[in-house]
C-alpha cells in the first residue's frame, strides 16, 4: 500500500496513532496546534531540513534510520544550548507512491529518538512532493539555566568534546566507495543513526561552560564558529583526538587519513564546549584544545583549512 492509496487524512491517523506524548505536551496532534508547558518562561527553538539525495538515500538508510537521524540532529542542537529537549514538530513532504510502511518506520524512528530524552513528537504537517523532505523543529526547556551560546569563549579556557567524532564521516565514505560493510558496521550505523550525548549539554551548562555547539559540520569548522563569535582563537591538540582501531582499519581500506574524518567529518553531533581552566569535568568529556588570543582554529600551529560541510560549496 502507498500513501496515495491511503490518502492524507488516513496517513495522518495511521502515523499519529504510533506516537506517545510526554508530560511536557498538554495537547498533542489532532487539533490546529499543540499546547506545551513552558515552566522556565523561555523556550529554546531550532529547526533543520533533510532532503532525499542530499542528506540521505533510501537505498542506504531505512525509514526508521532517517527518522532517528532527523530527530537527533535537532535534539542535539537543543542540548547544545544547555537545554532539555521537550518536543519536536515534523513537516513531511512525500511522493504519493511512497510505501505506507516506510512512513510508519520514519514515525517510529522519530518517536524512539525523542524517547531517549523524554521528548515527544507533538505535531506537524504532510504535503505531496517529488522526493522525501523532512523538516523538524525542536523545542527545549532551559530549566532556569542561562543558555550556553557560541560567543563566550575566552583566552586561557579549555576546549572539550563529548561524544564521537569521525564515525559518521567514515561510514559515509564506506557507503560512497561501495565497500563491503562487514567489519565496519559500527561506522555505517553511525552515519545512519547518530548518537548525540544529549545529557552532556545540560551537564556542561551546570559545569560552567562558556560556549558550546554540536558538531554537525566538522570539528574544525564548528569550532571556527565559536572562535569567530568570541573573537578568539582555538588551538587543537591532535594527540588528544581519538582515532579508534575500526576507523583506522576503514581508512587503510580506503586509502584515507582517519584524522581527516575526526577533524572535518560532520553528522556525529558530538558536543564541543569551552570551560574555564580547572573546571572539574567528568569522564564523558575529553579536553582536546585551548582557547587563545589569536583568530581561527589551528592544529599543531597550522591552519588546517575550513574543511567540513557547506551546502553551497
Amino acid at each position: 500500500m502507498t500513501v496515495g492509496d491511503l490518502g492524507e487524512f488516513g496517513l495522518i491517523q495511521r502515523i499519529t496513532g504510533r506516537l506517545r506524548q510526554g508530560p511536557d505536551v498538554l495537547l498533542g496532534p489532532g487539533d490546529d496546534a499543540a499546547v506545551l508547558k513552558a515552566p522556565d518562561g523561555r523556550v529554546v527553538v531550532t529547526t533543520d531540513l533533510l532532503v532525499e539525495g542530499r542528506h540521505f538515500r533510501r537505498d542506504w538508510s531505512s525509514g526508521y534510520d532517517i527518522g532517528r537521524k532527523a530527530a537527533a540532529q535537532n535534539l542535539a542542537d537543543v542540548a547544545a544550548m544547555g537545554a532539555r529537549p521537550t518536543a519536536i514538530f515534523v513537516g513531511l513532504g512525500i511522493p504519493r507512491d511512497l510505501p505506507v510502511d516506510w512512513a510508519e518506520q520514519l514515525t517510529d524512528g522519530l518517536r524512539d529518538e525523542c524517547g531517549l530524552v523524554g521528548a515527544s513528537v507533538a505535531g506537524g504537517d504532510i504535503v505531496g512532493a517529488d522526493s522525501v523532505v523532512v523538516g523538524v523543529t525542536a523545542l527545549g526547556d532551559l530549566q532556569g539555566r542561562a543558555p550556553v551560546t557560541r560567543a563566550g569563549a575566552r583566552p586561557g579556557q579549555v576546549v572539550a568534546v563529548a561524544g564521537r567524532l569521525g564515525y559518521a564521516a567514515a561510514g559515509l565514505a564506506l557507503l560512497q566507495a561501495g565497500r563491503a560493510i562487514s567489519g565496519f558496521e559500527e561506522l555505517v550505523a553511525a552515519h545512519r543513526r547518530p548518537a548525540p550525548p544529549y545529557g552532556r549539554g545540560p551537564e556542561a551548562a551546570e559545569l560552567g561552560a562558556t560556549a558550546m555547539l554540536d558538531v554537525s559540520d566538522g570539528l574544525v569548522q564548528d569550532l571556527g564558529h565559536i572562535a569567530e563569535a568570541g573573537g578568539v582563537g582555538v588551538e587543537l591538540d591532535p594527540g588528544a583526538l581519538e582515532v579508534p582501531e575500526v576507523m583506522g582499519a576503514a581508512a587503510r581500506a580506503l586509502g584515507a587519513d582517519p584524522l581527516d574524518w575526526v577533524l572535518t567529518g560532520g553528522e556525529d553531533h558530538a558536543l564541543a564546549a569551552v570551560f574555564p581552566e580547572g573546571a572539574r569535568l567528568g569522564d564523558g568529556w575529553r579536553i582536546v584544545g585551548r582557547v587563545t588570543g589569536g583568530r581561527g582554529v589551528l592544529v599543531k600551529g597550522r591552519d588546517p583549512g575550513r574543511g567540513g560541510w557547506d551546502h553551497f560549496q
